[in-house]
């Protein structure tokens, strides 16, 4: 893979590369916390915004569901993940979360980790509405996202986090501040009932291993030992994450409509 193409990728997949399956800011913990939280049972029908490679949709799927759909903008995400998890009761489509085409009132859980902090403000706005519209009532919808604080982070601060975060992804990464992402979920007609926040410490090596394992850690280090290209970009994404250490988190907010 030429360095112009590595260039362009976008972070996440950049680690993906390299071997890393947990992508979440939180990590496997909280990925786990949020699934805990959702207490998916026989009986829901699972909508899962931006599956990408898959974890969390292989958690949901131990839990039984009724019936799960991801939803996903990659057409290669869609085709690999439906080979992967071919089931009757499972369907992974390509789409949009703002736009999923399904009906309303239709679905009694829906999450998303890590996608709505890629997106613009507007953006995440109708993602959330979205997830409203497909929820029925007291259905319960869950993210898992980046975070910013203290809730009074200074502005210039903030913009130079969302800057350097977009320059070093390769996406439009806006985090807000806790309480942002909580008044974003209520005014769009959603009532809180959990609240988890973490460290993100997504590429601290302490928490690579309780991701990934001694085996996956080990793998992931060869990988970027082996590749000077993958190497640069994500130790310059390292770098912003440690620059910025204490105002990013890692947040899990369940809501209910």
């Amino acid at each position: 893979m030429s360095k112009h193409s590595i260039e362009k990728m976008s972070g996440h997949w950049v680690l993906a590369k390299v071997g890393k399956k947990v992508l979440r800011p939180g990590g496997k913990q909280m990925t786990d916390k949020m699934i805990q939280l959702l207490d998916i049972n026989s009986a829901d029908q699972i909508v899962e915004f931006a599956p990408g490679l898959g974890y969390t949709a292989n958690i949901t799927l131990q839990k039984n569901p009724a019936s799960y759909i991801g939803i996903d903008l990659e057409e290669k995400i869609v085709k690999d993940l439906n080979e992967k998890f071919n089931h009757k009761k499972v369907l992974f489509k390509l789409g949009h979360a703002a736009h999923t085409e399904l009906e309303d009132n239709s679905q009694t859980k829906v999450y998303g980790e890590a996608m709505l902090t890629m997106h613009a403000d507007h953006r995440k706005k109708e993602i959330i509405r979205e997830a409203h519209r497909i929820l029925k009532k007291e259905g319960l919808y869950a993210i898992h996202e980046l975070a910013l604080r203290p809730d009074h982070i200074p502005d210039q601060i903030k913009k130079n986090i969302q800057k350097e975060l977009a320059e070093t992804m390769k996406v439009n990464a806006r985090p807000l501040t806790v309480e942002e992402w909580k008044n974003l979920l209520k005014e769009k007609g959603f009532s809180l009932i959990a609240v988890e926040i973490a460290q993100m410490h997504l590429l601290e090596p302490f928490r690579i291993i309780d991701d990934e394992g001694i085996r996956g850690f080990v793998h992931i280090i060869k990988n970027i030992a082996t590749q000077p290209e993958i190497r640069e970009r994500i130790i310059r994404m390292k770098e912003v994450f440690k620059k910025y250490e204490k105002y990013l988190c890692a947040i899990v907010l369940i809501a209910k409509k």
